[in-house]
């Protein structure tokens, strides 16, 4: 499932003196705005102004690094982050949004050193501990990542997001219950959160609940309906319970929303299993191994499929491959509703 990463941009809002042609508060509206190519615009004629202070020029440095984080330039980002903390090394969110593009980057350690920096100079940072949670929990430490949502919410109790990633942790600890209890939360506090909704549904999914999953689905579907994973969720789920044309067109929704995703394809290929059309599961299980080769139901699915066929050698070879990876996949397909191969 995909993770929704919270972010914690606070624009930091200072004065300067006139620039030429144009006022120190225009480029400092500029600097601040949402939109990411204006603010890295006034941002930059306030840096090359040579008029600011340490104070405000960190601030400026700092409020483009914001508009290039938006952006997806995290290299550009870090280094207006480096600059805003060379000049104000108190300036706790640089640490944070530093640690964000980290994060963003796949260099967990080191976003979590910029997490610890900020946390030394406010221990009341909720987004800190948010955010540290998440990396702790893509790094899957999960134990670490749930003490951090721990400590957030400690510090703001209606802290949706820390809810949702704790749920989240949880699931991958395979503790469910206590995932759907901090997903519930997450829902109370904002009935509109899909990726809550969706969430949930997983662990429902997990549980062996498909019924909950659908409907937790149905609900992120009815939220967003632009939303390309919970189609895929509900698809999956539909498949396992026998509504097998409406899953295949749940997942070829997933697949229109967001051509190409492996675990979409994988799950078009379990529904094309169960319609017994071989070949096409065949070709949507070998795409999502193009993608992800060591994808254990993808490599199983294709062996029944291939065993379908009668093409014993190729099942006899992608079963042991699924199996070296995942033992109990066998066991899992028998779960979903599909009995384990001829031997």
């Amino acid at each position: 499932m995909r993770i929704l990463t919270i972010f914690v941009l606070t624009a930091l809002l200072s004065t300067s003196a006139t620039l030429p042609g144009q006022t120190s508060d225009d480029n400092w509206n500029r600097c601040t705005a949402s939109a990411p190519d204006l603010s890295i615009a006034g941002c930059t004629a306030l840096i090359q102004s040579g008029q600011e202070s340490n104070v405000t020029l960190a601030a400026a440095f700092y409020n483009r690094g914001i508009a290039y984080l938006h952006k997806g330039d995290y290299d550009r980002a870090i280094k207006d982050y480096d600059q805003a903390l060379q000049l104000n090394p108190r300036l706790e969110g640089a640490f944070v949004n530093r640690g964000i593009a980290y994060k963003l980057k796949g260099d967990y350690d080191r976003a979590i050193k910029d997490y610890d920096q900020a946390l030394q100079l406010n221990p009341r940072l909720e987004g800190a501990f948010v955010n540290r949670g998440i990396a702790y929990k893509l790094k899957g430490d999960y134990d670490r990542a749930i003490k951090d949502y721990d400590q957030a919410l400690q510090l703001n109790p209606r802290l949706e997001g820390a809810f949702v990633n704790r749920g989240i942790a949880y699931s991958q600890k395979g503790d469910y219950d206590r995932a759907i209890q901090d997903f519930d939360q997450a829902i109370r506090l904002d009935p509109s959160d899909t990726i809550a909704y969706t969430n949930r549904g997983r662990a429902y999914y997990e549980k062996g609940n498909y019924d909950r999953a659908i409907k937790d689905n149905d609900q992120a579907i009815r939220i967003n309906p632009s939303f390309a994973n919970a189609f895929n969720v509900r698809c999956f789920c539909r498949a396992i319970v026998g509504q097998l044309q409406p899953a295949l067109d749940d997942c070829n929704k997933s697949l229109t929303l967001q051509p190409g995703n492996a675990d979409t394809l994988d799950s078009r290929g379990f529904v094309y299993l169960k319609l017994k059309n071989p070949d096409a599961a065949i070709a949507d299980y070998s795409a999502a191994l193009a993608i992800n080769p060591k994808m254990a139901s993808s490599l199983y699915g294709r062996g029944l499929a291939e065993q379908m066929k009668g093409d014993q050698a190729a099942a006899n070879r992608d079963i042991a491959a699924a199996k070296a990876i995942q033992p109990d996949i066998a066991d899992q397909f028998v779960k979903w509703g599909v009995p384990a191969p001829k031997p």
